[in-house]
């Protein structure tokens, strides 16, 4: 979909790139984890790294993990919807938009990447494990560091002031 220029910008087509790098990377290294790792059995990395299969049900933190199944089918209509939002959107940034369009295309490809194991297995595969002492973070995964990183791209893309290029602002009505 193009944007007003009528040609998908050099930020759109960067996003959705960097969300099919994202899709292939989360996917691969969710192959990679459940291929060699034993179910909740840590290998250390560090004193403070673990990779650990695990899989989740919920949503972010394992959040409505034991409601039954119908999570899986709520959470996958939730992230198709806002994959469509985040396609949508990405198609109307302009070429400036670049930093936005990294971020979306972030949390785009983050997004897919737990949705193709939901729909494909009925959970999320997670294997990096953060810890210190007896404080664990949940597990979590490339999908869902992408996600994160695509979510602080956003915050700290709207503290900036956008400008818009001549070229840019052509076809808007002077009001």
């Amino acid at each position: 979909m193009p944007n007003s220029s009528g040609f998908t910008s050099r930020a759109a087509l960067c996003g959705y790139g960097l969300a099919v790098v994202v899709l292939i990377l989360d996917q691969l290294t969710k192959h990679w984890a459940s291929a060699t790792l034993v179910y909740r059995d840590p290998i250390a990395v560090t004193s403070w790294f673990d990779f650990m299969l695990a899989h989740n049900t919920g949503a972010a933190f394992s959040f409505l993990a034991d409601a039954g199944g119908w999570q899986r089918w709520f959470f996958t209509v939730v992230t198709l919807v806002v994959s469509v939002i985040l396609v949508v959107w990405l198609s109307r940034l302009s070429r400036s938009q670049l930093w936005l369009g990294f971020g979306l295309g972030l949390i785009l490809g983050g997004g897919l990447g737990n949705l193709w194991d939901r729909m494909a297995l009925g959970y999320v595969v997670d294997f990096v494990s953060l810890h210190y002492r007896n404080w664990y973070w949940p597990a979590f995964n490339v999908a869902d560091s992408a996600i994160s990183v695509g979510a602080v791209l956003l915050i700290a893309d709207s503290f900036f002031p956008k400008k818009v290029s001549a070229s840019e602002n052509k076809g808007v009505a002077d009001g």
